[in-house]
Order: C-alpha cells, then structure tokens, then sequence
C-alpha cells in the first residue's frame, strides 16, 4: 500500500484549515454566556428586628377561666366515653368537644401572642 505524499497531505490539511477559518461569527450573531457573565440574583436583606417585642396585654384571670372550661368539660367526657365503647354515642359529647377544641383555640392564640 502506498501512502500520499508530503504535499499531498499539507495540502489537504491547509484545505481544511481555511474552511474552519471561514466558518467565523457574524457581527450582530450572540456569543455564548460563560457561568462569569451571568448576573447574580440577590435576596431582599430581611427588614432590621427590634430587640425589645411589645406583648400584648393577657388577661391571666381570663386564661384561668377558660383553662378551668377546658378542664371541667374533659372530666365531663369521661361517662360519655364508656358510652361510646358500649355503641352509644352521646349528642353531648359532640358538643362538648367542639367546646373543648374552641375554647383550646382561644387560649393558645392568647398565650402565642
């Protein structure tokens, strides 16, 4: 087998070499974006908290009141609930327990403020 000669490969070489040049970039064609020209997206700074938080006023004589609601209704339940095991279920106890869940709701929001 014979191989092309020197030429005949600088040749062909060079041939190539000048298509590759030629393939060269409009002037109003975009450039790819290298990861250094992309902007960087910045989080809002958290607005300045006070040291000192103001609690509203809690009336504890209205705290004790409800929490003494919550306790008498639980210890009402009782009764109600061997009922419930024996198939019964008392209208009562319904009540009673969306009391409960109210009056917790009320006490927890006083208390969280």
């Amino acid at each position: 087998m014979r191989f092309p000669s020197r030429s005949y490969l600088a040749t062909i070489l060079l041939g190539f070499g000048m298509q590759v040049a030629g393939q060269s970039v409009p002037p109003n064609a975009p450039l790819p974006r290298s990861a250094a020209d992309t902007p960087v997206m910045m989080a809002p700074a958290p607005p300045p908290t006070s040291t000192t938080v103001r609690r509203p006023h809690v009336d504890p004589i209205e705290l004790q009141r409800e929490a003494k609601q919550i306790l008498d209704l639980s210890q009402s339940l009782q009764p109600d609930i061997a009922n419930v095991n024996r198939g019964v279920l008392p209208r009562e106890m319904i009540e009673k327990v969306k009391r409960i869940e109210k009056l917790s709701k009320q006490l927890r929001g006083q208390i969280g403020r």
